[in-house]
């Protein structure tokens, strides 16, 4: 690929970008109410914590509660991209104009993070203003490591569930939600995972949250270094490396068969 056509290549990532900007502008009362929503959910686990007088077990909880914003954020916003677009109308449009896949896609990822980083910070300050934040023996530089490689895992992941709307018209949207709440229950959000059952345990494994809460946890309240986390950051890059090339297979392979089948078209 040339330099002239990366380039352009970029530029309409970057109009993807935009346009969901736009789109949430449009919005704005939604995306207000969402944000509330988060905010008020993050509180009230947290407050669990505080009613507890355990510091340790509150700030655990709010690492929890911004950590999952944070990944639940992206994972919806990439696994919605074909449920927004037929929402609007222009699925039909987007999938036969003249751009690669992948630009699409990188264009709804770049937004996500954007968005989720933008959201999770206004979670963050409301936590920060009810109960306080120590972090004098944190490691901010290996949690963030853990946050870059969970986004890139869960952009994997939201990538192979976007496709459920193309596949199932229906009840894609449905699907998808079902997978966010799988993992969100098996990652140890907000417990710890050794209290599951041994075969939920097995299927925490499998789910990259479980070793980015872990990691982030480890460095923020113990202040652990990434050379003793090692056991947390391995499987994290193995899914990275893994799950977006096997999303974006899974993707054209979904579009082609949506475009052969008319589900394109189809709204329901």
């Amino acid at each position: 690929m040339t330099a002239s056509v990366l380039r352009h290549e970029l530029r309409a990532s970057y109009a993807f970008v935009e346009r969901n900007f736009f789109l949430s502008r449009r919005y704005w009362g939604w995306e207000i109410a969402f944000l509330v929503y988060s905010v008020a959910g993050a509180l009230s686990i947290s407050l669990i914590g505080a009613d507890q007088a355990n510091p340790q077990l509150l700030l655990s909880l709010m690492i929890g509660a911004i950590m999952w914003n944070f990944l639940s954020v992206v994972f919806s916003w990439i696994a919605e991209t074909i449920a927004v677009e037929r929402w609007e109308g222009t699925l039909e449009y987007t999938m036969m104009a003249p751009v690669r896949r992948w630009t699409q896609l990188l264009g709804s990822c770049l937004y996500a993070i954007l968005y989720g980083l933008v959201h999770t910070t206004v979670v963050l300050i409301a936590l920060v203003a009810f109960f306080g934040l120590d972090l004098s023996h944190a490691d901010m530089g290996t949690a963030a490591l853990f946050l870059a490689l969970g986004s890139f895992s869960f952009i994997g992941i939201g990538m192979m569930a976007a496709i459920l709307p193309l596949l199932y018209v229906e009840r894609g949207d449905q699907m998808t939600f079902v997978l966010q709440s799988c993992l969100l229950l098996v990652s140890g959000v907000y417990y710890s995972v050794e209290i599951l059952p041994g075969w939920m345990q097995f299927l925490s494994r499998l789910s990259p949250a479980t070793y980015v809460l872990d990691g982030v946890r480890k460095a923020l309240i113990e202040g652990q270094p990434l050379s003793a986390l090692l056991g947390d950051v391995w499987p994290l890059i193995v899914m990275g490396i893994v799950l977006i090339p096997a999303g974006l297979w899974a993707f054209g392979r979904a579009e082609r068969y949506a475009k052969r089948t008319g589900k394109l078209k189809r709204v329901g």
